[in-house]
């Protein structure tokens, strides 16, 4: 149970200092993104950081992420200094789309609660 919890904070730790990181960064397209989400491994070697993407088309998904990529040297740079860890977890970028899903499932619903009014 200790475990969990270490890990839940250091993920938490990882998405606010990811977040830092990105505005500091000189790409600006990379400024504006919003970290959903970082998931750990178990023993903190990697993380999936997961980018809000509801905005972006296919192509600048695919720009965005290959920038992220890029940028991975120095996002784990800024992390090592900010948090006084030994060691960064290698960080991998992933669009999230759950607010996508989210949008549609309520679009759904208002839709039948339309048709229920209706009948």
């Amino acid at each position: 149970m200790d475990e969990k919890i270490k890990l839940q904070r250091s993920q938490s730790l990882l998405k606010e200092l990811v977040s830092e990181a990105l505005s500091t960064l000189s790409n600006p397209d990379l400024h504006s993104l919003s970290v959903t989400d970082v998931v750990c491994s178990r023993g903190k070697y990697h993380a999936e950081v997961f980018i809000e993407s509801s905005d972006l088309s296919p192509q600048e998904r695919t720009l965005i992420l290959k920038e992220l990529k890029k940028a991975e040297g120095a996002l784990r740079e800024y992390i090592l200094r900010s948090s006084g860890w030994f060691k960064c977890p290698k960080l991998s970028f992933k669009c999230d789309d759950s607010l996508i899903s989210r949008n549609n499932l309520d679009q759904i619903f208002a839709q039948i609660a339309k048709e229920r009014e209706g009948s």
